[in-house]
């Protein structure tokens, strides 16, 4: 069963069953919205482009996007790269695959953005939304749809992040790692790039 996410709202990462998720999979789909003009309605192409951004204690280690699609240590992989939108009619138009169990212990937060790599606004876009699957058996379990369009041309979606569970245990100081939560963000931001959009993610750390 699908939650649909409000803004800032978090869930945790789990299976239907209670068990704890090792593969998941960020889809992002849009379409280009219909522009009146003197000759009728038409369409521009729009260029969205989904990356993930590695935190480790609130400093950027790897990224992946369009031009690097899977981390350094392997655990975070781009499908590729998607032009315009709206070609899965509904469906994932960009997808960041997200091998839980393999991110390495020191990264604790991944960030998951969108920009307009040809610097178009998201009031030219509609229908947008990123979701987060199960990879093991494609089941939807939570989705956060963008609201209206508006004068800005990225959009920092989500975040995964590690949940702290438990005391210490034996000699270590660390709390004992939990699982993974997902918190919906959904703040606007400017930049044609991932790094324009460094300043902007910092405070959601």
């Amino acid at each position: 069963m699908t939650v649909n996410m409000t803004k800032g709202q978090a869930i945790s990462l789990r299976k239907s069953d209670g068990g704890t998720l090792t593969a998941v999979r960020m889809g992002l789909g849009w379409q280009a919205a219909p522009r009146r003009g003197l000759f009728g309605s038409r369409t521009r192409e729009v260029d969205l482009d989904a990356s993930a951004v590695l935190f480790a204690d609130k400093q950027p280690v790897d990224v992946v996007f369009f031009r690097h699609l899977v981390s350094d240590d392997g655990s975070v992989r781009h499908t590729g790269d998607n032009l315009i939108g709206g070609v899965g009619s509904g469906g994932d138009d960009e997808a960041i695959l997200v091998d839980l169990a393999r991110v390495p212990v020191h990264v604790d937060q991944i960030v998951f953005t969108v920009n307009s790599f040809t610097g178009q606004t998201f009031q030219e876009v509609q229908n947008a939304f990123c979701r987060i699957v199960d990879e093991t058996n494609g089941q939807e379990l939570a989705r956060y749809t963008l609201d209206g369009g508006g004068h800005y041309t990225a959009q920092i979606m989500a975040k995964v992040h590690r949940a702290r569970s438990g005391p210490p245990q034996g000699y270590s100081k660390e709390p004992t790692p939990g699982g993974w939560t997902m918190t919906a963000l959904g703040n606007p931001a400017n930049g044609r790039t991932f790094q324009d959009l460094i300043p902007a993610i910092l405070p959601h750390l």
